[in-house]
């Protein structure tokens, strides 16, 4: 059996659709219809991403994401999220929460099925475990794990790519187009602020974990680390 993927939809027929386009590409599906108990059953079932609904009953999809993202247990899973909503700050700030990509309502079935195997792919360890260190920061790409002096930063996949892109290249200036193709190998179109909203998550964590940020905003251009 393939991936894990558990989608959380209260529009049943939707969720029971997405389901059989994922369970025919290889993907073992678990749906659920509500927010309520969401958190608790996701922490049970350890799948490898989930798709959330943004507006759900019991509990909205952002205050999930939140949670699943705080916990040890759940941090490390890939989340997709199903809006509705066409404001943009809705879907950055699910970003900011840690979901690792966002799809907007109606949308097609195998777009998402190509989403979620993209994202799958990102975090899925590599044939080749490489080792990348900067300063007091080890990647290791194989096993998809950050630490600074001996203590672990939980990444999301696109923080981590991110953070990869930076230190293979120390001081180099990447544009966010630059970012965009190496996190986004689909080549969708992403605005400027989705990278940023990545970014801001990514600074935060080195900063309060490895006690320090590298990383530097260069105006009107883009990011490096040094």
């Amino acid at each position: 059996m393939g991936h894990h993927v558990v989608i959380v939809e209260d529009e049943q027929k939707i969720a029971d659709v997405l389901g059989a386009f994922l369970e025919d590409a290889g993907y073992q599906v678990t749906a659920l219809y509500t927010g309520a108990g969401a958190v608790q059953a996701i922490t049970q079932l350890n799948p490898d991403l989930v798709i959330l609904d943004l507006s759900l009953p019991g509990e909205d999809g952002l205050s999930i994401c939140q949670k699943l993202r705080a916990s040890e247990t759940t941090g490390e899973i890939a989340i997709i999220m199903l809006t509705a909503r066409v404001n943009e700050t809705d879907r950055l700030l699910g970003l900011e929460l840690g979901a690792d990509d966002y799809v907007c309502k109606p949308f097609s079935t195998r777009e998402v099925v190509a989403r979620v195997s993209t994202v799958l792919r990102r975090t899925s360890a590599p044939d080749n475990s490489a080792q990348l260190n900067f300063a007091n920061i080890t990647l290791n790409t194989g096993e998809f794990v950050c630490m600074a002096d001996n203590t672990v930063i939980k990444l999301t996949p696109v923080e981590f790519k991110l953070l990869e892109a930076l230190i293979q290249r120390p001081r180099h200036v990447f544009t966010r187009a630059n970012l965009m193709d190496r996190v986004y190998a689909d080549n969708r179109v992403v605005s400027d602020r989705t990278i940023d909203s990545h970014m801001n998550n990514l600074r935060r964590k080195l900063a309060s974990t490895a006690g320090t940020d590298p990383i530097t905003a260069v105006h009107g251009v883009g990011y490096k680390i040094e």
